[in-house]
């Protein structure tokens, strides 16, 4: 009987050990898993968060708050702005010869939206190998990753030049694509830069 206690003794020190490996490698698991699921949604490439600024915010300082009700999105807006046209998967804003349109594609529940955001991205930036864009990156806006292009500066002055995010949300049950296209003529582009992005970048997003 004398010897019960140090056999006791032995089998939780045992059992403590068991648990301490089992914990372990239960961290190992999630941390690697946490890891893999990032950097393959991307393909490693870096996500970048929407971080305006200072010019891209005073652009748009004395605005006012647009919404889309019908999508649950929101964006604060330079004061000249007006509705063009806003329908449930159309939305259409603009000011001063510049414009933010939007709209919603309803995608299949089995529609892979991680396989496509990638090809999307991909596909942008082997367009902007060959001249088509002169920047493209994967930009979070409101905690939804999305990928942002803009389009090179346009041959002809009176081309439209476009800066565009896309991205894949669930919203009202349903699978979405999500596409956003800012936009001016190639010669006023740079002066309305700033307020482009500020736009943008002020979009509260349910998802």
């Amino acid at each position: 009987m004398k010897h019960i206690p140090a056999i006791v003794l032995l089998v939780l020190v045992v059992a403590a050990c068991n648990l301490t490996s089992k914990l372990k490698q239960r961290s190992s698991s999630d941390s690697s898993s946490s890891s893999s699921k990032d950097t393959s949604a991307t393909g490693g490439d870096q996500v970048e968060r929407a971080n305006p600024t200072a010019a891209q915010m005073a652009a748009i300082a004395n605005g006012r708050t647009v919404r889309w009700e019908q999508q649950g999105i929101t964006w604060t807006m330079p004061a000249n702005w007006t509705k063009e046209d806003v329908r449930t998967e159309t939305f259409g804003y603009g000011g001063g010869g510049a414009f933010i349109s939007g709209t919603i594609s309803t995608m299949d529940p089995s529609f892979p939206s991680d396989v496509s955001i990638k090809a999307m991205y991909e596909s942008a930036k082997t367009n902007q190998k060959i001249g088509k864009y002169d920047q493209v990156r994967w930009v979070e806006i409101d905690g939804l990753r999305g990928v942002e292009f803009r389009e090179s500066k346009p041959e002809m002055a009176d081309d439209i030049r476009r800066l565009e995010w896309q991205a894949y949300r669930k919203y009202a049950g349903q699978n979405q694509l999500v596409t956003l296209i800012l936009s001016t003529n190639g010669a006023n582009f740079q002066k309305h830069q700033d307020e482009l992005y500020g736009i943008l970048y002020s979009m509260k997003i349910v998802h």
